[in-house]
């Protein structure tokens, strides 16, 4: 009897906290349960699972069609931590306002932004994309071809960040890099965004955008931006990819350089 009257004293608490945290509960549930149970029963990767998809729904050359597949799959099928439709409308708009012609990006994962990115690039620009797993780097190459996009659009370099940014000028012949987006590992933001500051790669103006710097966050990465006097930066509210109620954001970075 005492232990029932304890169990429904704190009832309410815990319909309370179910109701608060509702949208992060369903995210652990399709994030981690959901892919856990498809692993066993597939016998595939996410990652895989996803290329499967896009491959069997999409229009091949058509990178919009891969886009809109792969937002579909993400949405209704399982969850996949891209850049998605709502927060790549403000990736699209920087690309189309400042065109830049050498972009980087830090954290190909499948190939979605990596695509995004590819499409609104002028003629003759080229993209840099690393990918240290090399697992997701297989389908973020087959999930490039698939949109259309070659290598002298595209270079897929696939090894750990840190070790390929101190490279990028000997081993690519890069001299500036226009644009450079980060959707990686969180803890590198910091650590990556300082290796490109002393690669002398990033030129007055150059633009960095960092996706999720709110959930799950980079905390160290925004007290660097307040701190350093490095940068003209914005914060781009958002909520999390093909989720609601869980507040994102992205960081919009100009390098303004050493005063």
């Amino acid at each position: 009897m005492v232990s029932g009257a304890i169990a429904l004293a704190f009832l309410p608490l815990l319909l309370t906290l179910i109701i608060r945290y509702r949208y992060y509960f369903m995210l652990l549930y399709r994030a981690v349960l959901v892919r856990i149970w498809k692993d066993c029963v597939t016998g595939l990767s996410r990652e895989e699972r996803a290329y499967q998809y896009v491959l069997t729904h999409a229009i091949p050359g058509d990178p919009d069609s891969i886009l809109d597949t792969f937002d579909s799959w993400c949405s209704k099928v399982e969850f996949i931590s891209n850049i998605g439709p709502k927060k790549g409308k403000v990736l699209d708009r920087l690309l189309m306002e400042h065109s830049p012609l050498t972009v980087l990006e830090l954290g190909a994962h499948c190939g979605y932004s990596t695509i995004r990115i590819a499409r609104s690039l002028p003629l003759g620009a080229r993209l840099y994309s690393i990918e240290m797993d090399q697992r997701n780097a297989a389908i973020a190459e087959k999930m490039i071809r698939l949109a259309g996009f070659d290598d002298d659009t595209v270079e897929l370099i696939v090894n750990p960040s840190d070790e390929v940014i101190p490279r990028l000028r000997s081993d690519y012949n890069l001299e500036r890099l226009d644009f450079v987006f980060m959707d990686h590992w969180k803890k590198c933001y910091l650590p990556d965004l300082q290796l490109l500051e002393g690669s002398g790669l990033l030129g007055k103006g150059s633009i960095v955008l960092a996706d999720n710097v709110l959930f799950p966050g980079a905390p160290k990465f925004l007290r660097y931006l307040r701190k350093s006097g490095l940068y003209e930066w914005k914060i781009h509210r958002a909520t999390l990819e093909y989720s609601r109620g869980i507040r994102d954001g992205m960081a919009e970075l100009v390098y303004q350089g050493i005063n």
